[in-house]
Order: structure tokens, then sequence, then C-alpha cells
């Protein structure tokens, strides 16, 4: 345990996916809760396929991938939460449109384009040897801004995410927070996606939340209890896969499901004690 904890602090790459990925899963923990009470938990899924086009895009033009995919994933979030809502279109119905057409683009781009040498995987299950220096302080600053901002607007947050007709009776804009949700979970998908891919990203968001959920009552509680969820899965993950040699995202992933499993039976053996 010693050594292996020795290595994860030696070499520079798994300590840039550390910090990385402790900031990515804080992030999406805090975000996670309010997306999957208000169900919009699959606009982070149609997010990350999204950014997968965008990067993809961003590689066949020897651009820097998330400077490049910032913007694009950003405008998309205001767009699918607007098709969400508004559209005559049912909502899930928009989002898988739009999910598979820019996985769709993606694909078809890394296939066709002979600027890109990083490999397809590296896109769609995220690599820990992908991340770089300027990816890292990126990264570093993009996440303090959504940890800072969730911690701003909590009070508003829980309250668009429990009532949103009472909070716009009160003369809170719902919908600049609504966007602001948006905006936040864009970016820690943008950021999340160098570790954990486009196709496992969308699992940050929900599991821990999830996980949370059956064990803790109080808005407050589950957030609280998600990031030390996600924070405990994402090192263990990281651990593990370093020690086996398996795919990291999976891994982490892997570990989230575990932890969900569990917490459902707890709190299934709970009821049945109460009664």
């Amino acid at each position: 345990m010693i050594d292996l904890l020795y290595d994860l602090l030696h070499y520079d790459f798994l300590k840039r996916a550390l910090i990385v990925g402790l900031l990515v899963t804080l992030s999406a923990s805090l975000l996670g809760v309010s997306l999957v009470l208000k169900r919009f938990s699959m606009i982070g899924d149609g997010l990350s396929h999204v950014g997968f086009g965008a990067i993809s895009v961003a590689a066949a033009l020897n651009l820097a991938p998330l400077k490049f995919s910032i913007p694009v994933i950003v405008i998309a979030a205001f767009f699918l939460l607007k098709l969400s809502r508004n559209s005559k279109i049912n909502g899930d119905a928009a989002i898988a449109l739009i999910s598979s057409s820019s996985l769709a683009i993606g694909v078809f781009i890394n296939s066709c384009s002979s600027n890109i040498k990083s490999d397809l995987n590296s896109y769609m299950f995220g690599s820990i040897l992908s991340i770089s220096n300027d990816d890292l302080i990126l990264s570093i600053i993009l996440s303090l801004i959504v940890i800072s901002m969730f911690i701003l607007f909590y009070n508003r947050v829980f309250l668009i995410t429990f009532d949103e007709s009472f909070a716009k009776a009160t003369g809170i804009n719902a919908d600049f927070y609504n966007m602001l949700i948006a905006f936040l979970t864009a970016i820690t998908t943008v950021i999340g996606m160098r570790l954990m891919g486009a196709l496992l990203m969308s699992s940050l968001l929900i599991f821990p939340a999830l996980t949370s959920m059956h064990i803790c009552k109080s808005f407050k509680s589950v957030v609280i209890l998600s990031a030390v969820v996600s924070s405990f899965c994402f090192i263990s993950g990281l651990a593990l896969s370093y020690s086996i040699d398996s795919p990291t995202g999976s891994t982490i992933v892997i570990i989230n499901l575990l932890l969900f499993i569990i917490s459902y039976f707890i709190s299934k053996l709970s009821l049945l004690s109460k009664k």
C-alpha cells in the first residue's frame, strides 16, 4: 500500500490525474445532486457526447482540444436546456438525437482525418496519459470556478431544485440559475472528458448523487456525502487501475456502481428494520 501511494505521488502523469480527477469528481458530485433531482441528468450525458464531437474537430484542425471544446459545449448546454424545457420535441428524444449525432460526427472525423494522431479510445473512454500540464492548469482554474459558484449560489440552487415555482414567486430568476447549472455542468464535462472519456463522464454526475440519496435525506447532507463518495471512488479507482493495469475511467465507474448497489441494500434494510 505504501509503495502504491508512493507511485501515485511520484509519477508526474499520476499526480496530474490525481489533481484533475479530484477537482472534476468534486465539481461533478456537487452539480449531480441538482441535475438528478431536477431530472436533468441526461443533459450531462448529452454534453459529454457533444464534447467528443468538439474534441474530434479540434484535433482535426490542430487546435487545443479543451479551449476549443469549452464554448462549443457551453452553447450546447444552453441549447439542450431549452430543448428539454420548451421544445415541442420530447426533451429526452431531443437530447438523444443531439448526442448520437455528435458521437457520429466525432467518429467520422476521427476515421477520415489524417491530422488526428491520438487514439480514438482516449477520447471515448479517457486516458490519464492525455492530461498535459496545460490541461492541468486550465482544469484547476475551471474547477475552482465551478466549486466557488456552486457554494456562492447554494441557497438559490437549493430553491430552484426543489420548488422552482416558489423560487420565482420570491423574485428569484429561476431561468438564470437553471442556465448557470447548465453552464457549470458544461465546464465540468469539458475538464472531465480527458480523464473519463465521452461515454463515461456522465457517470460522475449521476452515481454519487443516487448513492447518497439512498442514505441521506436532506439536500445538504446528500451534497456532502456525494462529494465524499465521488472522491473515494476516484482515488480507489485510480489506485486499482494502476495496480491491475485496467482502464481508469471504467474502473472508477465500476466502483461507483458497487457503492450504489451497497447503498441500495442499506436503504432497503433500513426500511425493513423500521417496520
